[in-house]
C-alpha cells in the first residue's frame, strides 16, 4: 500500500465532486437540519481512500435554500459531515433536467437527441446549454473557494464535463480526474450533440480519464478521433501537446456489506417468509428502476413467451419485478409506465389464476434489508437493460447468493456484461427468443454447473469491489506506476532555445543531426506524395552557412530513398544517409551501401503489390517505394477507414509476401513501413560517426549535439544513442558530451525519448536560422564575406543571395562583439 504521508504526517485533501452530495437532507426546524449518508457505489467506493486522504465532497445538497441564514446553518451541518454544498438556485432545473436528463442522458445512453420545441423559448438547447455552462461554473466557484495547494479534485459524471477545463484554467497545477459513471456512445451517435467538440475539449483538460468498460473507452477515443482529429493511443489522447491518460476501471459493489446482511436474524426472518410465500415455486427476480434503457417490456415480452412455450413451467414459477419509480413528472416516463402495466395484466390476465400470478409487479423501492433477503431467495435474476453504465444489481445479486447460487441472466449491453460474462449467461435483450430460451436453460441447469458459474462470479464481486475501484483510480490519478511505464509517458519540456544558441556558440566542434520528413521538407498539402518531397526554400541559404562553417557538420538522416536525398542536398556539404542508413553519401563522393551481403529482398514484389491494391482501395492514401523499404501513407485519406484499412492491410502482410522474409513492419500514426530487418536510426549514425571522425581527422572532439525530427518511435534510438554517449571527460570516440551540450528535439510528439520536444517544423527552421546567424559571426572573424559566400557558378541559389544579405545587415543590428538577441 502506497504512502501519501509527507514529513508531518499529514493526509493530502481529494475534493470529490458530484452532482449530489451524499446525504439527504430534511429540514426539522428554523435554520436546522438533519443529515444521513446515502448509501452507494459512489460512497462505498470511496471507503478504502479516505484513510489514506482527506476527502471532503462538493455537490449539490438535494434542497433548493434562498435565505442567506437558511444557507450558512446547512452549510455548517454538512461541514461535520465533510461535505460542501453548492446552492444551484435559478439554474437547477434548466441545468439538471434540461441539459442533462434531457440531452446528454438520451445521447450517452444510445437514444438520440429529443426533438426540440422552436415554439418553446425557455426550453431550448441553447437555453439549457447556458445554464449546464453556469452551473459547471457554479461548482468552480465553491472548489475555489475551499481549495487549498496540492489538493487533488476528483469530478464524476456527465453532469460535470466542463469543470475540468475550468479547473484547469484556474490552476493548471491541480491534478484533476473525471469518470464517467454511464455509457459512452459510439462516434456516429454523439456527433449529432450540439456543442460535442466543446465538450470534449473540456473533459480532455483533465490528466485522467476513467470509463467503466473498453467499449465505453473505445467509443471516445474513436469519437476524439473523428471528431477533433486527435489521435488516440493505447495510453489515451494526444491532445494540444500533452497525453490525457484514459483508463478503464469497472465499479463494484461494498460485498461484505450484502453478506453480512444476509446473516442478520431479521433477515434471515424475512428470507424464510418469502420462501414459504413462493413455495414449490422458481423465482426469477427484476430489479430496476422504471426507465427506459432497463428493459423491462422487453423482459416481460421475453417471459411472455417463455410461458406460451413451456407449459410446464407456468405455474412452477414467478417474476418478481421491483420497479423503481423515477421521473413521473417527464412525460416518456409516465408512458413507459402505463406501457409496462398493460403488459403485466395481459401476461397475468392470461397465464395467471385466481390463486396464483406469474407476475409480481412492484412500483416501489424496498427497504436494504427485504432486498437482500429477496436476492437470497431468487433462483434466476434476470437483468435485461437495453443500455446500461454497469448495472450493480447483478453484482449484488452474486453477493447475496453465497448459499442457493442462483443463475444470473444479463445483457450483454449492460457493462457488466464484460466483468460477469463468464459466469452468467449473456443474452441479446431485443431478442424475445434468446431472452425466453435462456429462461428455460436458467431453471434447467445442473447444480453442478450452477455452482461453477457462481464461483466464477462470486470471485470476480468480492475481489473487485468499489473501495478497489476508488484506489485504483486514485493510484493511477497520482501516478503510482511502475518507473519504467513513467519514463515512457513522461512528457519532455519545451526545446530552451537560448540554451542551444549559446552552447552551440561556445562549442568548438558542433554536429547537426536531422530528419527530412516533417523536418527539413516543405509543408506538406493533400496532393503530395513522399516522393515528391522538396527541400522547405527557406531553409537553402540557411544549411548552406551552417555546412560552410569548419566547426559544423551537417547529416541528414531519412527514411526516404537515395533519389529523393540527391535531387535535394546533392550539392551541399552534408552528410546523408538514405533509407534509415543502408546507403551513404559523404559531403563528396557517391553513395556507399550497408546492406548485408546476404540480405533477401524477394518480399519486394509481393509488399508492393499489396500496397497497391490498398491505395487503390484507400482514396488519398499513397505508398513509396525505395531499394530495401517500402511505406503505405493513409495520412490524407479518412481516419478511422484508414485506420480500419491498415489492420487488413497488416493481415494480408503476414498471411503472404512477408510470412516467412526477414523484415521489420513499423505501424506509424498514418503509416505502414515494412523495410530489410535490423536497421534504424541509432544503428545508422554510430556508424556515420566514426566515418565523420576519421575522414574529417578529427584532433578536437565534437563538443555538441543537436538532434530533431520527426521520427517513428522505433528510430528514436537516435537519441538514447547520444544519451548512452554522455562523458564527464574526452573520449576516444570523437566525442566529449556532457548533459548541457547535448540537446535532443522531437517535432510535435508529446511521447517520445528525446529531451526536449518543439511544436512543429516551423520551429526547427527558425533555430537553424538563428544558428546559422552564429555560424556566420565566427566565420567572418577568419574569412571575408567572399569566401564564405562567393557562388561556386553563375547559377548561384537565389534564395541564398537573400539569405546572405539578411545575415550581414544582422551583423551590422547586433555588432561583431555584441550579444545576440534571440
Amino acid at each position: 500500500m502506497m504512502d501519501y504521508d509527507d514529513a508531518r504526517g499529514e493526509r493530502p485533501r481529494l475534493l470529490v465532486v458530484a452532482n449530489r452530495l451524499p446525504v439527504s437532507a430534511k429540514r426539522t426546524g428554523e435554520n436546522s437540519w438533519s443529515l444521513e449518508m446515502s448509501p452507494g457505489g459512489l460512497v462505498s467506493g470511496l471507503l478504502g481512500i479516505t484513510s489514506q486522504f482527506d476527502t471532503k465532497w462538493v455537490g449539490w445538497p438535494g434542497v433548493d435554500v434562498h435565505d442567506e441564514i437558511e444557507k450558512n446553518a446547512l452549510t455548517e451541518s454538512l461541514a461535520e459531515m465533510k461535505c460542501i454544498p453548492v446552492f444551484l438556485n435559478g439554474v437547477f432545473d434548466q441545468y439538471y433536467n434540461g441539459y442533462c436528463n434531457g440531452i446528454l442522458w438520451p445521447i450517452l445512453h444510445h437514444m438520440g437527441l429529443p426533438q426540440e420545441d422552436q415554439h418553446d423559448t425557455n426550453q431550448t438547447f441553447e437555453t439549457q446549454y447556458d445554464a449546464y455552462k453556469k452551473a459547471n461554473r457554479m461548482f468552480l466557484d465553491v472548489i475555489i473557494d475551499n481549495y487549498e495547494e496540492g489538493d487533488i479534485v476528483w469530478c464524476h459524471d456527465y453532469h460535470l464535463m466542463f469543470l475540468p477545463q475550468y479547473l484547469k484554467e484556474y490552476n493548471n497545477k491541480i491534478k484533476v480526474g473525471w469518470f464517467l459513471h454511464s455509457p459512452f456512445p459510439s462516434s456516429e451517435v454523439y456527433k449529432t450533440l450540439p456543442s460535442r467538440s466543446e465538450l470534449l475539449r473540456a473533459i480532455l483538460a483533465a490528466d485522467l480519464l476513467g470509463f467503466h468498460t473498453y467499449d465505453f473507452a473505445r467509443h471516445f477515443l474513436s469519437t476524439c478521433t473523428r471528431i477533433l482529429g486527435v489521435e488516440g493511443t493505447h495510453e489515451g489522447v494526444v491532445y494540444q501537446g500533452r497525453v490525457t491518460r484514459v483508463a478503464v476501471f469497472p465499479i463494484g459493489i461494498d460485498p461484505d456489506r450484502f453478506i453480512r446482511t444476509c446473516k442478520l436474524p431479521e433477515v434471515t426472518q424475512q428470507m424464510n417468509e418469502l420462501q414459504e410465500k413462493f413455495a414449490g415455486k422458481k423465482v426469477i427476480l427484476g430489479v430496476d428502476r422504471l426507465d427506459m434503457i432497463k428493459g423491462i417490456p422487453q423482459k416481460y415480452l421475453a417471459f411472455e413467451k417463455f410461458l406460451e412455450e413451456n407449459p410446464y413451467w407456468r405455474d412452477k414459477v414467478v417474476l418478481v419485478q421491483i420497479a423503481v419509480p423515477t421521473r413521473n413528472d417527464v412525460p416518456e416516463y409516465r408512458k413507459l409506465k402505463s406501457q409496462v402495466h398493460g403488459l403485466v395484466g395481459r401476461i397475468n390476465g392470461r397465464f395467471g389464476s385466481v390463486s396464483s400470478l406469474p407476475i409480481h409487479h412492484l412500483d416501489c423501492s424496498v427497504d436494504f434489508n427485504y432486498l437482500c433477503a429477496i436476492y437470497a431467495i431468487a433462483d434466476v435474476m434476470l437483468v435485461t437493460s437495453l443500455r446500461d453504465g454497469m448495472n450493480l444489481v447483478s453484482y449484488e445479486f452474486v453477493a447475496c447468493q453465497e448459499a442457493k447460487k442462483g443463475v444470473l441472466v444479463l445483457s450483454e449491453f449492460a457493462g457488466a456484461g464484460q466483468s460477469l460474462g463468464v459466469g452468467a449467461l449473456i443474452v441479446n435483450p431485443w431478442d424475445v427468443t434468446e431472452v425466453s430460451s435462456a429462461i428455460k436453460e436458467a431453471l434447467n441447469m445442473p447444480a453442478e454447473e450452477r455452482e461453477t458459474r457462481h464461483r466464477s462470479n462470486f470471485q470476480y464481486v468480492c475481489t473487485h469491489s468499489a473501495e478497489k475501484w476508488g484506489l485504483d483510480f486514485m493510484s493511477e490519478l497520482n501516478g503510482i506506476i511502475p518507473e519504467s511505464e513513467m519514463q515512457m509517458r513522461k512528457i519532455p519540456l519545451q526545446l530552451p532555445e537560448q540554451d542551444v544558441i549559446q552552447q552551440y556558440s561556445q562549442s568548438n566542434n558542433r554536429l547537426i543531426i536531422l530528419g527530412f520528413f516533417g523536418t527539413l521538407a516543405e509543408p506538406m498539402n493533400s496532393g503530395t506524395k513522399e516522393m515528391d518531397l522538396k527541400l522547405n526554400p527557406e531553409l537553402k541559404g540557411t544549411l548552406k552557412a551552417l555546412c560552410n562553417d569548419p566547426k559544423t557538420t551537417v547529416v541528414v538522416l531519412s527514411r526516404s530513398g537515395k533519389n529523393i536525398l540527391n535531387k535535394n542536398f546533392g550539392e551541399s556539404n552534408i552528410w546523408l544517409a538514405a533509407e534509415n542508413g543502408m546507403f551513404e553519401k559523404q559531403t563528396t563522393g557517391e553513395w556507399v551501401t550497408n546492406m548485408p551481403q546476404n540480405v533477401n529482398l524477394d518480399w519486394v514484389d509481393g509488399v508492393k503489390n499489396v500496397f497497391k491494391y490498398f491505395t487503390d482501395r484507400t482514396p488519398r492514401s499513397y505508398f513509396e517505394a525505395s531499394e530495401t523499404s517500402l511505406v503505405w501513407n493513409y495520412e490524407y485519406a479518412d481516419v478511422e477507414f484508414g485506420r480500419a484499412q491498415a489492420r487488413d492491410l497488416l493481415q494480408y502482410l503476414w498471411a503472404g509476401p512477408i510470412s516467412n522474409a526477414s523484415v521489420d513492419v513499423v505501424r506509424g500514426n498514418h503509416s505502414v513501413e515494412v523495410h530489410a530487418i535490423g536497421e534504424t536510426k541509432g544503428a545508422a549514425i554510430g556508424r556515420i560517426l566514426g566515418e565523420i571522425v576519421h575522414r574529417k581527422s578529427m584532433t578536437t572532439p565534437i563538443d555538441f549535439v543537436f538532434c530533431s525530427g520527426y521520427f517513428l518511435e522505433k528510430d528514436e534510438d537516435i537519441y538514447t544513442f547520444f544519451e548512452s554517449k554522455i562523458l564527464s571527460s574526452k573520449s576516444p570516440n570523437g566525442l566529449d558530451l556532457k548533459k548541457e551540450n547535448y540537446f535532443s528535439a522531437a517535432i510535435g510528439q508529446a511521447r517520445t525519448k528525446a529531451r526536449y520536444v518543439i511544436d512543429s517544423a516551423h520551429g526547427v527552421v527558425d533555430l537553424l536560422h538563428k544558428l546559422a546567424v552564429v555560424a556566420d559571426t565566427t566565420m567572418t572573424d577568419s574569412f571575408s564575406d567572399s569566401e564564405i559566400y562567393e557562388p561556386r557558378d553563375a547559377n548561384a541559389n537565389e534564395n541564398s543571395k537573400r539569405w546572405i544579405n539578411s545575415v550581414r545587415r544582422r551583423k551590422v543590428e547586433i555588432g561583431d562583439t555584441g550579444q545576440i538577441g534571440m
